[in-house]
């Protein structure tokens, strides 16, 4: 929804994939069969020498990098005892420190041209935690503060970094619960439903664009009450 509703803004996507080759290409073929462009590249974003070369195929074929998005994630209910060292290191990898070292190379490009946005996606659970959702939140939780701190030192460089923390929304992820879990999770939240995936990319395009121009360092949580 988040690469969609970009191009639909103008953007040229280029959409990161790992396992999902064929959702990736049916993905590029939708948006470019709408008038506009996008390609798939496919990335380890646990594998850091592998987030370089993809920064630099970007910029040695379009030149630049305009807008980051931070979204690769793992999702996994287990109790905190129960959670294995391999877990909480693969949770890291893919969620907090792929969103680091990306931004690192992403941020040397945008230096050269004084300009430039980082948006990454969090959870509700980075702002107030979830029970057997620890290493999850400690990751979520990981880049808001990522966000806060990097947003203050790239904000003299007219970079802005904002984050995105959904709550419950309607996506695969939430497969994993039954038709009961789902009604009373939904009895919990006070606009009673789940949140859509266009509501989040809404506000991902909202940050990227240029109303948002003097807005940096804060999180948008779209959660529809369920945290505030």
């Amino acid at each position: 929804a988040i690469c969609k509703t970009l191009a639909k803004a103008g953007y040229l996507v280029i959409i990161n994939y790992f396992h999902s080759e064929i959702e990736a290409e049916n993905l590029v073929k939708e948006i470019r069969s709408l008038g506009h462009y996008a390609e798939k590249y496919r990335c380890d974003v646990r594998d850091i020498s592998s987030l370089k070369e993809m920064v630099n195929f970007i910029c040695s074929k379009y030149n630049k990098i305009d807008l980051l998005v931070n979204n690769a994630g793992v999702s996994e209910h287990k109790l905190f005892q129960d959670i294995t060292e391999q877990e909480y290191n693969n949770m890291i990898s893919a969620t907090l420190s792929s969103a680091f070292f990306l931004s690192q190379f992403v941020v040397e490009k945008m230096l050269e041209v004084k300009r430039g946005k980082i948006i990454n996606i969090s959870s509700m659970w980075g702002l107030c935690g979830a029970s057997m959702e620890v290493h999850y939140s400690i990751a979520k939780a990981g880049l808001i503060g990522f966000t806060k701190a990097l947003a203050q030192e790239l904000a003299p460089s007219n970079i802005q970094v904002n984050c995105v923390a959904p709550g419950a929304i309607n996506t695969r992820m939430m497969q994993g619960f039954t038709v009961e879990e789902l009604d009373y999770f939904c009895e919990n939240i006070p606009m009673g439903r789940l949140g859509t995936t266009e509501e989040v990319a809404n506000c991902v395009e909202f940050l990227a664009s240029d109303k948002a121009s003097y807005i940096t360092g804060q999180v948008l949580s779209v959660n529809g009450g369920y945290v505030l």
